[in-house]
């Protein structure tokens, strides 16, 4: 364990936990001086936000934290606009410029290109923040990030209670057992949300990034020309997935979007389990679930003793380059991170190291024998050849693929000629 997870994880110890986390705005902005009205009450000014938090929009979270900013600056309208895909979609948006004054940093751009489309942030907004330096390029930082999650099994105590599951998994047999519990019981063990296709990153570059205790993995696939195989920590994730789909322990209509649906599905008992981030927890509660039916558990990706966890930063929210008004963009980043409740509010562990995480589940997850691996900035090369490969990281596209092939090794060969193709092409 690196020492910053090291410190994280002696900060949560010692913090007192707090029981339930409040769906309401966690700043208070009468307790933050306003800015110097002078240079705000002139003409009103729209800010355009792109986010992927389209159930906040709905649920009027964004509005309250868009409120509170107008009054620290009055005369200043924020808009949001949701955007489901985000992962995929942010990128047709960056190619035509369209991006608003404020958005989330698409993981899949290199850092050399960030000066292209975002505006580099102030550095006393990084002050005691985590992973301060994943979006940034010589010498300027252009993305803070919005959180700070682990990823780990969520699931519904009363399910587990139904399918007269004692004890949470602590090995893949285990796992695999209360799966075949939970299916005799009429419960969905696992929902993969097959069909909303960017969860499926979980199972993919999530997993293999800490089931392997080596935070560079994904960055190590450079040095080589077949980095996907039936006996390496991509073959095993994979293979785990196809198994709980051979085995009925999924949802049905894998090919429709659930994702929202299955928030209810894990909320009211009919699933049992997710593999996700930690951030999930209080959207299940907003779905209906009681706080204290959803617990938290280390997924049990093998049969060793050993485990490990990711401490990872959750999307970076940046200034568009071709905002109109970077100053106020730049205001409500400062604000949305600091001080508007989202961390709270969205389940995350805050990136400010100066803070103690508000999430009363975490603490279920802490008596588990693990250990953490903060999450490693992912190289230009590795992007670069992922590109090149004609492949989106972290969008859950062609693991969608991989689980439907026929063959996993077939699909892993084909992956493996093109990214040999794309190695040749960045090595000229």
């Amino acid at each position: 364990m690196n020492k910053y997870a090291l410190l994280f994880v002696i900060s949560i110890l010692l913090g007192v936990f707090v029981t339930g986390c409040g769906q309401g705005t966690s700043g208070n902005p009468d307790n933050i001086a306003p800015t110097d009205k002078s240079k705000t009450e002139t003409e009103p000014v729209t800010l355009q936000v792109l986010t992927n938090r389209v159930d906040l929009i709905e649920n009027g979270v964004f509005q309250q934290y868009a409120d509170d900013f107008a009054k620290l600056h009055p005369g200043v309208t924020v808009k949001f606009e949701g955007i489901t895909n985000y992962a995929s979609d942010i990128m047709v948006r960056l190619s035509t410029r369209t991006i608003g004054d404020v958005l989330l940093v698409p993981n899949s751009i290199k850092n050399e290109a960030l000066p292209d489309y975002f505006e580099p942030l102030s550095m006393d907004l990084f002050e005691n923040v985590r992973f301060a330096d994943f979006k940034a390029y010589s010498g300027q930082r252009y993305g803070i990030a919005t959180g700070a999650s682990t990823t780990g099994i969520v699931y519904n105590k009363e399910a587990f209670k139904l399918a007269g599951i004692t004890k949470v998994p602590t090995t893949l047999d285990e796992f695999y057992a209360a799966c075949e519990k939970l299916k005799q019981a009429g419960v969905v063990p696992v929902f993969l949300n097959y069909g909303a296709q960017w969860p499926l990153m979980t199972w993919g570059e999530d997993l293999v990034s800490y089931m392997t205790g080596n935070p560079e993995y994904l960055n190590e696939m450079v040095l080589t020309d077949e980095p996907w195989t039936i006996d390496n920590a991509w073959g095993q994730a994979i293979t785990i997935v196809k198994t709980l789909i051979d085995k009925g322990y999924v949802e049905e209509q894998l090919l429709s979007n659930q994702w929202e649906a299955s928030k209810r599905e894990l909320a009211e008992g009919r699933a049992g389990m997710y593999l996700m981030g930690n951030w999930v927890i209080n959207q299940v509660i907003a779905a209906g679930a009681d706080a204290e039916d959803i617990g938290l558990f280390p997924f049990p990706y093998d049969n060793s003793d050993k485990r490990f966890a990711p401490l990872s930063p959750d999307w970076f929210v940046g200034v568009s380059k071709f905002s109109a008004n970077k100053e106020l963009a730049e205001a409500w980043v400062d604000y949305f991170v600091h001080n508007s409740g989202y961390v709270d509010d969205s389940g995350f562990l805050p990136v400010d190291n100066s803070k103690e995480p508000m999430l009363p589940q975490f603490k279920e997850f802490l008596s588990f024998d693990i250990e953490f691996l903060e999450k490693s900035v992912p190289n230009d090369t590795l992007l670069e050849i992922a590109s090149a490969a004609q492949m989106t990281f972290w969008s859950g596209d062609y693991i969608q693929e991989w689980i439907a092939a026929p063959s996993l090794q077939s699909a892993f060969d084909e992956y493996n000629k093109r990214w040999k193709e794309a190695r040749n092409i960045s090595k000229s």
